[in-house]
């Protein structure tokens, strides 16, 4: 079977791996990457519901359960036509390292549903929720797979999935994340992936910049519209930069002078009900009020005058090696990725290229892999979790405040690892190395202390 999604992540931790020289210091890791390159346990299930037209309708579910050595399987389910289980392979074997990172008890895991929800009733919603939820009942619980949303599964979808989950099982536990805030959810949780994307690629700027500089000033071009570009947006906003740009699957929104948090709330209001950019453009006054331009069947990276900061947002191979190239060319010094995989091999290699020959932190292109750059949602999740553990409800501050700790501490690791196991000594650290070297070496101690590896 063909699995480019999940074969492309894999090579890429594979080539970090082989690029250094941790094989060469510690040669028992070799014979780790054949084991947690397989599932756990691969759970494949039909889903069949009643539509709004009385007809019987039939989905493939999944649930890819990768690895629990460092805690419960952690990680998004997925409704969207899209769902293959070579996508759910690469997000599920991201999310293992990618957990890693946030130094929480938390193993890897992915899942979804092959299905669109466009145009489908509240109702109809509901009944696909618990259909889907009847079978995945079986195999999860807060001590044994924790999944959250992702894309096409928002607050909704999981209030839906709880509800199911409760009913089913006779159990009100914090078997799901991202659950609303009167019912065991967390603060920050809706905002922390854009925020923690925000945040890491902060730390990115200081230690290029030894301080000197903020995102004060930025321009700052973004892709994508839903929740994690939306919350990225209005961070940056917050701290003097100007977002130059949104997208979605159909076109993308151009301001030179500026998106504003006005016209981010009413895209976040229309996006629940699926509207298009161009619809929202063209309906609401704030997109009058401060005009701008809408690019049908684009994406924003090569449409954007000079930027100094790119944060991808919206779903994996969505910067090829060709828009890479443009965004050295426009100035860009630093790229942190909000989606999973969202730049191309060939886009990484440019970016890492543009540092490797870089004369200092001033003159590189920073590139921020997606496993670290954009691990804040799954981090406030795990939060989530102690939460419902303590049946407490921590204030948003404290939330912020171990959010940005966690991103901190994670860009500290993926540099460290990164200087530690280089084999060019003379290059700035690559911070794609450094996430994949860090997170593997957790992921791999906790794999041979229990027996999963001998």
């Amino acid at each position: 079977m063909s699995e480019p999604e999940f074969q492309q992540a894999y090579e890429e931790v594979v080539s970090s791996l082989e690029d250094s020289t941790l094989f060469e210091q510690h040669p028992k890791y070799r014979k780790v990457l054949p084991i947690v390159s397989v599932p756990e346990r691969i759970i494949q299930f039909r889903v069949t519901w009643e539509n709004d037209k009385g007809e019987q309708e039939v989905a493939q579910g999944y649930r890819v359960q990768y690895n629990s050595a460092k805690g419960p399987y952690k990680g998004g389910l997925r409704f969207h036509p899209s769902v293959n289980l070579s996508i759910l392979k690469f997000l599920g074997f991201e999310q293992i390292f990618k957990n890693s990172l946030t130094g929480l008890d938390m193993g890897g895991g992915k899942g979804g549903l092959c299905v669109d929800l466009k145009g489908r009733s509240n109702n109809e919603i509901r009944r696909i929720c618990y259909a889907f939820m009847r079978e995945l009942s079986r195999h999860i619980g807060q001590d044994t797979d924790v999944p959250a949303g992702d894309i096409g599964v928002g607050g909704r979808e999981i209030g839906y999935l709880f509800g199911a989950y409760r009913s089913y099982k006779n159990s009100w536990e914090g078997v799901l994340t991202g659950k609303g805030l009167n019912w065991g959810g967390s603060l920050i949780r809706p905002e922390a992936t854009g925020y923690g994307l925000v945040y890491y690629t902060q730390a990115m700027i200081d230690y290029a910049t030894n301080g000197k500089e903020s995102f004060e000033g930025k321009r700052v071009t973004i892709s994508g519209s839903g929740n994690v570009a939306q919350y990225a947006a209005l961070k940056v906003i917050e701290l003097g930069g100007t977002v130059v740009s949104l997208s979605d699957s159909k076109g993308c929104i151009i301001s030179e002078t500026g998106i504003t948090s006005e016209q981010i709330a009413d895209i976040s209001s229309a996006k629940v009900n699926f509207k298009s950019l161009e619809q929202i453009v063209s309906e609401y006054s704030t997109f009058s009020e401060n005009k701008v331009q809408y690019i049908a069947g684009a994406r924003p990276w090569t449409h954007v005058q000079k930027v100094d900061i790119a944060l991808p947002c919206a779903t994996q191979n969505e910067v090829s090696g060709e828009e890479a190239k443009a965004f050295v060319a426009q100035g860009v010094k630093f790229v942190a990725e909000g989606s999973n995989m969202g730049s191309t091999p060939e886009a990484i290699a440019v970016f890492e290229t543009a540092r490797s020959t870089a004369a200092g932190p001033k003159d590189a292109v920073w590139y921020g892999p997606p496993k670290a750059a954009n691990l804040g949602g799954v981090a406030v999740s795990g939060l989530e979790m102690a939460q419902n553990s303590q049946r407490i409800t921590w204030t948003s501050e404290r939330v912020d405040q171990e959010l940005k700790r966690i991103m901190i501490n994670c860009f500290n690791e993926c540099i460290d690892s990164a200087k530690k196991y280089t084999k060019d000594g003379n290059a700035l650290p690559s911070l794609v190395k450094g996430a994949n070297i860090a997170s593997f070496i957790k992921v791999s101690d906790a794999m041979f202390d229990q027996g999963d590896v001998f």
